[in-house]
């Protein structure tokens, strides 16, 4: 977990969360592009790819969440990709429908910061959320995070992808 992160060589911090692999994710209540509240119960029973990040109105943001949007086609249905910003839901469906995004979720965190705070996501200088990528298996474990440090940058999706296609694999004894 990361305390801060860089945007454009300066340093901002973060509010850190208390976040584990292996705990239970917690639960949050965030706004999808219809203006209804979404909690992480609404996926029980999925592999949950949970990425955050500042805005979709960013070029890394916006080459993230179509990246993820185009590798989410070639996924099992068992697994959801989820993405999540400060953006209003209506800037978030204006995304969606001009890029063709249609494989992900889209969820809205404009009304409070009380997710970003519990994941470890919130710039407390921008009130924006930082860029980083959490897998919660179907049980609702977080079974991985991954904080990128320089903001300008995009994740590593391979180790997400992989680690995602994973947890399909195991059995649940």
């Amino acid at each position: 977990m990361l305390d801060h992160v860089k945007i454009k060589g300066k340093d901002f911090s973060l509010l850190a969360g208390t976040l584990k692999t292996g705990q239970s994710a917690p639960d949050f209540k965030l706004v999808n592009t219809h203006m209804n509240d979404v909690s992480l119960s609404h996926y029980k029973g999925h592999i949950v790819i949970l990425a955050t990040v500042p805005s979709l109105d960013t070029e890394t943001c916006s080459l993230e969440a179509k990246h993820f949007n185009t590798r989410a086609s070639l996924l099992s249905k068992e697994i959801k990709v989820i993405i999540v910003s400060k953006d209003l839901p209506f800037t978030q469906e204006k995304w969606c429908l001009a890029k063709s995004a249609d494989n992900l979720v889209m969820l809205s965190a404009y009304k409070n910061n009380d997710f970003a705070k519990t994941y470890g996501v919130f710039i407390t200088q921008l009130e924006l959320l930082t860029r980083a990528v959490f897998i919660i298996d179907k049980e609702g474990i977080l079974r991985y995070m991954q904080y990128v440090k320089n903001i300008e940058e995009e994740p590593d999706y391979e180790s997400v992808l992989e680690t995602a296609k994973d947890l399909l694999k195991e059995k649940i004894l």
